[in-house]
């Protein structure tokens, strides 16, 4: 029972079963070992924990953390609900604020990329990473959940979440979502490295070629429409640019998901200690 697998619900169900049954024989047995026994049996039941925080806290005024936890190797779980801004706090711009958005100290449109903090954690090889939209695939975030729930080791998703701040009609919400990722304004993927052991990819670019502009996305939102009144100069600049933004970025990702792989020499499983260049390279879409 101690070394059993809990990786999955089917497996967790089954260990939630035996425990019952053990509880019930020790019951049964008058020690103070029994009954020590008894109050610490559940503990054998593997426990889902997760850190939850937003954009601000993970790109920006906590990332060090962030980052230190995800180096660690250890088996951690992260969420992060990313609403592009610093909403609790009067709406600042942050490091996930996307171009032309406008924002507190980013009155005239954001002037710069938003931060790839996915690519970033991908770069360590040995963390679960995925990007998840529910509103435009439900199904593609529930899998991304229980893929990151069974690593064993470090795993992050970021969750593109909608926001009064965004100036959005709260109750068009989650079709907001669909056209962020019709329009690759937002890309749908998972990274687990399990699958290296296999001598498969371990990306997995689960967003289709986008059908829509990123300006269809924009003119949704007040927080990108507003800046055409404005300034509008600087919001036909800006919406270029972020189109050109969200077409680069799905090309990079495209690649990097058809890259072929090398099966790794050995069967044990890739982690934070391996040669750091050779690591990134097998890791995020391996060598010809």
């Amino acid at each position: 029972m101690l070394t059993t697998p809990q990786k999955d619900e089917a497996d967790i169900y089954a260990q939630r079963k035996r425990v019952g049954l053990l509880k019930e024989l020790l019951q049964q047995i008058d020690s103070p070992e029994a009954k020590q026994l008894l109050s610490v049996a559940d503990m054998l039941v593997k426990k889902s924990v997760w850190i939850v925080g937003g954009d601000g806290w993970a790109y920006d005024i906590g990332y060090g953390g962030l980052d230190h936890v995800l180096a660690s190797g250890r088996n951690v779980k992260l969420l992060v609900l990313d609403t592009e801004v610093y909403s609790n706090t009067g709406g600042q711009a942050s490091k996930s604020t996307p171009r032309a958005a406008v924002a507190t100290f980013a009155a005239g449109g954001n002037p710069g990329r938003k931060k790839d903090l996915g690519l970033m954690a991908m770069s360590y090889g040995n963390v679960y990473v995925a990007s998840v939209a529910m509103g435009a695939k439900d199904e593609h975030t529930l899998k991304a959940f229980l893929e990151a729930e069974a690593y064993e080791g470090p795993s992050l998703i970021i969750a593109y979440s909608h926001c009064i701040a965004h100036g959005i009609n709260m109750t068009t919400a989650m079709s907001d979502q669909k056209i962020a990722v019709d329009s690759g304004q937002w890309l749908l993927y998972r990274y687990n490295p399990e699958r290296v052991l296999a001598g498969d990819n371990p990306l997995l670019l689960d967003s289709r070629t986008p059908t829509r502009k990123v300006k269809e996305f924009m003119e949704q939102q007040m927080r990108f429409k507003m800046l055409t009144k404005s300034k509008p100069e600087n919001a036909n600049r800006l919406w270029q640019e972020a189109q050109h933004d969200a077409e680069t970025r799905f090309e990079l990702y495209e690649y990097l998901a058809q890259r072929k792989t090398a099966q790794p020499a050995s069967d044990t499983k890739p982690n934070q200690n391996e040669k750091p260049a050779l690591a990134m390279a097998e890791r995020l879409g391996g060598t010809k």
